[in-house]
């Protein structure tokens, strides 16, 4: 099949959620269609990463939008527009003309957005759209208000009724929605009963999935987080760990360790390193150096609140052998089970509870990791969520 497929960001180096996602469907993708990429981007230094995406596609085409987000004309263009800011950020008068040009000269079976903030840039067309939203933007967003200071919420609390509002406007104007998981597909459906989303979930990266399961040693325990910073519900939890959790733990277990590591770490956090507390700034392109913290360590603590699609970071601990301890909200969206594949905590004292348990009871600990392990490579591998993902296309081809 033909597909254009349009990304508000470029696919490479994986360092998002979205990006990890849409590079490992690229991968298997092209198997059997012939893709051609329109994808957003920031800053000039973003096209040396080209090269990594043309394998997999026919075309690509990296289309500017706005290097910076709170930039004066963002701000003002979206205060007085119907627009919200998410689609005023990343608004591309290139991508718009770039596609229009494309699906003027050449037939393609599907048009494929990723983010429904990518689809102002599609206009009238004939083509089936398969609108693929990554999560409920307009709950995230709710959120990040929620986290400022309450003197400064009214001031966005237009902008979080017009994000709902065309959230839901372009859930109507696709052929077909696609939903992450089923949380998100209730949640869509709830709002809009017409609509019945597919459900495309995300996976683990091949490049995570160990071979076996190694030995742990349990005696000097490494706890560990990862995260890209740039994204307020990987900070609230990292300070949610360092601030509340960690000093209940280290009376309880005085040799823990806790790692928190990811893109921007430090710069975001503001926090440096201190007694049993590394953190640790990681190119997302050095996937050696992610898979040795994550084999270095021996316990995943993700004490996730903020709402978000599913977790690629839970996915990713999972593949790599490392049994979990999170929140209720850390596994939404996943097919995961409370003492079957993780613990669940949602307290500071919960966590160290159930810290203390999975370290102090090696057999809680295997099994624990191997139900997750056996789960991920059965339910959560790209190539299967690739077929998934054909289905879609197929059912769109055939109406």
């Amino acid at each position: 099949m033909k597909i254009l497929m349009l990304t508000p960001y470029l696919p490479y180096p994986p360092a998002s959620g979205g990006q990890i996602r849409t590079l490992n469907l690229l991968k298997y993708l092209r198997a059997k269609n012939e893709i051609t990429l329109i994808a957003l981007y920031k800053n000039d230094s973003e096209k040396k990463y080209l090269p990594y995406l043309k394998p997999y596609c026919k075309e690509v085409y990296l289309c500017k939008r706005p290097e910076k987000a709170w930039q004066p004309e963002n701000i003002f263009r979206s205060i007085f527009s119907v627009n919200p800011f998410l689609i005023v950020r990343n608004y591309s008068s290139q991508a718009t003309s770039t596609l229009k040009e494309l699906i003027t000269k050449e037939k393609f079976d599907v048009i494929h957005a990723e983010t429904f903030y990518i689809m102002p840039h599609i206009l009238e067309t004939d083509t089936p759209i398969l609108l693929v939203e990554q999560t409920i933007e307009f709950k995230v967003y709710q959120h990040y208000v929620n986290s400022l200071p309450f003197f400064i919420r009214p001031l966005f609390s237009m902008d979080i009724i017009k994000l709902k509002y065309w959230e839901r406007y372009y859930w109507r104007k696709a052929f077909l929605v696609g939903a992450v998981s089923e949380s998100d597909r209730m949640t869509i459906t709830g709002l809009e009963p017409s609509i019945k989303p597919v459900i495309i979930p995300n996976g683990a990266g091949e490049e995570m999935i160990v071979d076996k399961l190694e030995a742990k040693k349990l005696n000097y325990p490494v706890l560990l987080f990862v995260g890209n910073f740039f994204w307020l519900q990987n900070t609230e939890a990292a300070r949610y760990l360092i601030d509340k959790i960690y000093p209940l733990l280290a009376k309880a277990i005085p040799s823990i360790q806790l790692v928190i590591a990811g893109q921007n770490a430090r710069d975001k956090l503001k926090i440096s390193d201190r007694d049993h507390i590394k953190i640790l700034d990681i190119d997302p392109n050095n996937s050696e150096l992610v898979k040795k913290v994550y084999a270095e360590s021996t316990l995943f603590v993700a004490p996730i609140f903020g709402p978000g699609g599913t977790r690629l970071k839970i996915l990713a601990a999972m593949s790599s052998g490392l049994p979990i301890v999170t929140t209720q909200t850390g596994i939404e969206g996943l097919d995961i089970s409370n003492n079957k594949h993780v613990l669940i905590a949602n307290t500071p004292q919960e966590f160290v509870t159930q810290i203390k348990k999975i370290l102090s009871n090696k057999e809680t600990y295997e099994k624990i990791r191997k139900n997750a392990f056996e789960l991920v490579k059965e339910k959560y591998n790209w190539k299967k969520i690739a077929a998934e993902l054909e289905i879609a296309y197929q059912r769109i081809k055939k109406a």
